[in-house]
């Protein structure tokens, strides 16, 4: 019973990454698999990304809209975002 459980959270916290990372689509491409100039995110390492998400964040990465998207984030749900784009698999 506490397995099923366990697993019924983890599906739910995996769905809510999923719709933050649908902001994303527009310029990154479903999945994170961009088809143009905008780098694409799929498959890079989450350590990688979160640190990314990071600076955009506080500012000490340049952006034109990413510190923008990254303040509306905290540091578990950029995090999750991270975890969610490096699962899926690049092009």
């Amino acid at each position: 019973m506490a397995l099923a459980a366990a697993s019924a959270a983890a599906q739910a916290a995996d769905d809510q990454a999923r719709v933050w990372a649908a902001s994303c689509a527009a310029c990154h491409g479903t999945q994170g698999r961009s088809a143009g100039g905008i780098p694409s995110i799929a498959g890079l390492e989450q350590a990688l990304l979160r640190e990314k998400l990071l600076a955009f964040r506080q500012g000490t990465l340049p952006s034109t809209v990413m510190h923008q998207h990254a303040k509306g984030y905290t540091d578990q749900e950029l995090e999750r975002v991270a975890l969610f784009f490096s699962q899926q698999a690049p092009r």
